[in-house]
């Protein structure tokens, strides 16, 4: 089968998915760019705005396999990765894989673990692996982390995110409660909802080792001189900016690079334009940007800084 077959079973997916969780299409292009690129998603906002059961129906839809762990404060390591246990009828040490090995792992309210068990996280988000009793694990292709993080002001017993762990993701979303006209759409198909979420039941669009596949050809999309020195502009404005606690590291630039070139594949484009690069700029960037307090008492907000940086960075013409 053609990559652009695949490309279009991808879409239909996506589109298969938009009938049952309505008027999230921005939610749906940032999680197929996160997958096609390798990347991980945080997702920040408002409760029961469908997190659980778009994240679900993405790795039904490609044929993969899907876990969401709850986070609390007591929960270990080793909940998240697994653990040996020893086998009385197989008489040995028998490896028990933890929910991170999933297509999709869903990590609900991150932010209520511990800090010990965040860290956990960094080498499977990073590496695509974990290290048990000195043991590598490999996890499975592809491998998605979806991420939500609450508000830790309103909320009690949270562990605010490192700027480490939350460099970690290559994207993040805000999530919002849905305007009049959807919230109506969404009680019309509420029992077609239900039937999903309890049973479970969606076509699957992809195999996993298709979308491994669309990520090789991903990164066969063109990226120029002149997008590069783009990219690292935007970045070196951004580490001039005395509003904020810590400047955007290497991996910024990395994922503006990374996402774009998703972006442009998924738009029918072997090569990446500025367009792209401004276009997943703000889900790069906004949760690597962590304003001084007295800068935030002034107004000053992350969107706010990153819409200064596209707007102060001259565009190359390619």
């Amino acid at each position: 089968m053609s990559t652009q077959d695949l490309k279009g079973k991808l879409n239909g997916a996506l589109e298969n998915i938009g009938k049952i969780v309505i008027g999230r299409d921005p939610l749906f292009r940032i999680l197929s760019v996160s997958l096609l690129s390798g990347g991980h998603v945080l997702l920040k906002g408002a409760p029961g705005t469908a997190k659980t059961l778009t994240s679900k129906l993405l790795a039904l839809s490609i044929g993969g396999t899907f876990k969401r762990i709850q986070m609390t404060s007591d929960l270990l390591p080793s909940d998240l990765i697994g653990t040996f246990y020893y086998d009385l009828g197989r008489w040995e040490w028998v490896f028990r894989e933890g929910p991170l090995f999933a297509n999709v792992v869903l990590i609900d309210e991150l932010n209520r673990a511990s800090p010990r068990t965040q860290a956990a996280l960094l080498e499977a988000m990073q590496e695509g692996k974990v290290s048990v009793e000195g043991q590598t694990k490999e996890l499975p292709k592809p491998h998605l982390v979806i991420a939500t993080e609450i508000a830790s002001v309103e909320e009690p017993g949270t562990f605010p995110l490192t700027f480490t762990v939350s460099d970690r993701f290559a994207f993040s979303y805000v999530m919002t409660y849905p305007d009049k006209e959807t919230e109506e759409k969404i009680l019309e198909r509420v029992d077609m909802i239900d039937k999903v979420i309890y049973g479970g039941n969606i076509e699957s669009y992809l195999s996993t080792s298709e979308i491994v596949t669309l990520q090789e050809e991903v990164r066969k999309v063109y990226v120029s001189d002149k997008i590069r020195q783009y990219i690292a502009s935007i970045i070196s404005f951004l580490r001039g900016r005395e509003e904020l606690l810590s400047p955007p590291s290497t991996r910024a630039s990395i994922w503006l690079l990374k996402g774009s070139r998703a972006l442009a594949y998924m738009e029918g484009m072997d090569f990446v334009i500025p367009d792209h690069v401004k276009a997943i700029a703000p889900y790069v960037l906004e949760h690597r940007l962590y304003v001084r307090p007295e800068a935030s008492f002034r107004g000053i907000r992350p969107e706010i800084i990153i819409d200064e940086a596209l707007k102060s960075v001259e565009v190359p013409k390619v």
